[in-house]
C-alpha cells in the first residue's frame, strides 16, 4: 500500500497502534537479555560450568533462527494476528518451563522453546511492511525499535537487582507477566494487515527462490546480520569480561551491560528521522562507519594497555549507534525486494541475521579467557562490522548499475 491505515487503539478490525508493535519487539528483546547477570548464579543453582548456561543464549539465538524461518511463510499464507496470539500462548507456557526446570537440560529445553516469541518480533516487522512503503518502512521501524530500545538499556539492571533479591526464576516471571500483557494488547488491538495467499504453505516455500535469487536481497541480509553479529557477539562474551576480568558485581554490571542500548536508541531515532531523506544504503554504510570507529578504538585501548571497564562498555555506545542505523533499514530494503513476500522475506532475513549471531556469540565465549582479556572479542566485533560495510558498498554499486542501464 502506498498510503498509510489508519490505526484505531484497542480496534482489531484496524492495523495495531504504533504501541503495539512496540511492544511486540519489546517483550521479544526482553527475553533475549534481562537474565543475562544471573548466568553465574544459576550455573551454581543447577551445579553446572559457566559455559553450560552461557548455551542458553548461542541455543536461544539458533531456535530464533529456526522460528524466523518457519514463522515468516505461515504469517503469509495464515495472517499475521493468529500467528502471533499462538506464539504469545507457547512462549507463555514455555517460560513456566524455564521456571520450574529440575535440572540444566530441561530448562536449556525450555529455553530455547521461548524463542517462539520471535514471532512477535518478526511479525512487527512485516505488519509495518504491510502498511507503507519501504523507505517509510524504515522510518516507522527506525521509530518502533527506538521506544523497545528503553527495555534492553534498563533490563540487565532490572535482571541484577531481581537476582540479588529473590533468584535468577524472578527475571523469568517478570518474561511471564509481560507475556500475559501482550498477549492480552494484541488480542484487542492488532488488526489483520496481510493479504492472504492461496497455495497453502508450500506454495510459500517454493516462492523462497524469489528471494533466493535476488543479489539485493542477500547483500541487505548479511549487512544486516554481519552488523547485528558485533552484538551478538557482545552477548556472548560480555559477562565473561565484566565478571571475571574487571571484578564486575551483578547489579554493576547488570547497568554497564545495557550501554549498547543507549547507542541504539539514538541510531533508531536517526534512522526514523532521516531514512527517508537520506536513503536506505546511505544510512546503512553510516551506521556500519559509527560501529567499526567504535569497536576499532576500543581495541586499540586496549592493545596500549589502558583499557577497563568504563571503555569496554561505554564505546559499546557506537556498537548500538550502528546496529540503530543499519538494522530498520537493511531490514526494510530485504522486505521490499519481493513486497508480496514480506512475512517470508522478514523471516529469512532475520533467520540469516540470528544465525550468524547464535555461532558468534559461541565463538565469543570460547575466546575468551583470563590470559586474552577483551581482546578477541573486540577483534571479532570490528572485523564483522567492518565487512559489514564492504557488503552495502557492494549493493549500493549494483544498484547504481541497474540504474544506469
Amino acid at each position: 500500500m502506498s498510503i498509510k491505515p489508519k490505526s484505531r487503539y484497542f480496534d482489531n478490525t484496524t492495523p495495531p497502534h504504533i504501541s503495539t508493535l512496540i511492544l511486540m519487539v519489546g517483550v521479544s528483546t526482553l527475553s533475549m537479555n534481562i537474565f543475562l547477570p544471573s548466568l553465574q548464579g544459576m550455573a551454581e543453582y543447577f551445579d553446572v560450568e559457566y559455559r553450560v548456561m552461557q548455551l542458553s543464549v548461542a541455543l536461544y539465538l539458533g531456535m530464533n533462527a529456526v522460528m524466523q524461518l518457519i514463522v515468516g511463510p505461515i504469517s503469509d499464507r495464515f495472517g499475521r494476528r493468529p500467528v502471533v496470539l499462538v506464539a504469545i500462548i507457547l512462549f507463555i507456557l514455555m517460560t513456566l518451563g524455564c521456571i520450574f526446570a529440575p535440572n540444566a537440560a530441561v530448562f536449556l529445553m525450555f529455553r530455547m522453546a521461548q524463542a517462539v516469541i520471535v514471532t512477535a518480533m518478526v511479525l512487527s516487522r512485516a505488519i509495518i511492511r504491510d502498511m507503507v512503503p519501504a523507505e517509510e518502512a524504515a522510518s516507522m521501524m527506525g521509530y518502533v525499535t527506538m521506544g523497545m530500545a528503553v527495555i534492553p538499556m534498563i533490563a540487565p539492571g532490572i535482571g541484577g537487582v531481581l537476582d540479588s533479591i529473590w533468584g535468577w526464576q524472578a527475571s523469568f516471571w517478570v518474561m511471564f507477566l509481560t507475556g500475559i500483557l501482550l498477549f492480552g494488547i494484541c488480542w484487542k488491538d492488532q488488526g489483520e494487515t496481510a493479504v492472504r495467499r492461496e497455495g497453502g504453505f508450500q506454495r510459500q516455500i517454493r516462492d523462497m527462490p524469489e528471494l533466493l535469487m535476488s543479489p539485493r536481497f542477500w547483500g541487505y541480509a548479511i549487512s544486516s546480520a554481519l552488523t547485528a553479529g558485533a552484538f551478538f557477539s557482545y552477548l556472548g562474551g560480555a559477562t565473561f569480561v565484566g565478571e571475571e576480568i574487571f571484578g564486575m558485581g551483578k547489579v554493576k554490571l547488570g547497568f554497564f551491560f545495557g550501554a549498547p542500548a543507549i547507542g541504539y536508541m539514538i541510531g533508531n531515532f536517526i534512522s526514523g528521522r532521516y531514512s527517508v531523506r537520506m536513503g536506505i544504503n546511505r544510512m546503512i554504510a553510516t551506521g556500519t562507519i559509527f560501529g567499526a570507529f567504535g569497536t576499532g578504538l576500543s581495541l586499540l585501548i586496549f592493545l596500549t594497555g589502558y583499557g577497563s571497564e568504563y571503555t569496554f562498555f561505554g564505546f559499546m555506545i557506537f556498537v548500538g549507534l550502528g546496529n540503530g542505523m543499519v538494522i530498520p533499514n537493511a531490514t526494510a530494503g530485504a522486505l521490499s525486494v519481493r513486497p508480496h513476500l514480506a512475512g517470508s522475506a522478514s523471516g529469512l532475513s532475520g533467520a540469516i541475521m540470528l544465525a550468524g549471531g547464535a555461532a558468534l556469540s559461541a565463538l565469543a565465549g570460547t575466546l575468551l579467557n583470563h590470559e586474552t582479556g577483551a581482546t578477541p572479542l573486540l577483534w571479532m566485533m570490528f572485523l564483522v562490522t567492518a565487512a559489514a560495510g564492504g557488503v552495502i558498498w557492494l549493493v549500493s554499486v549494483r544498484e547504481a548499475r541497474l540504474e544506469a542501464e
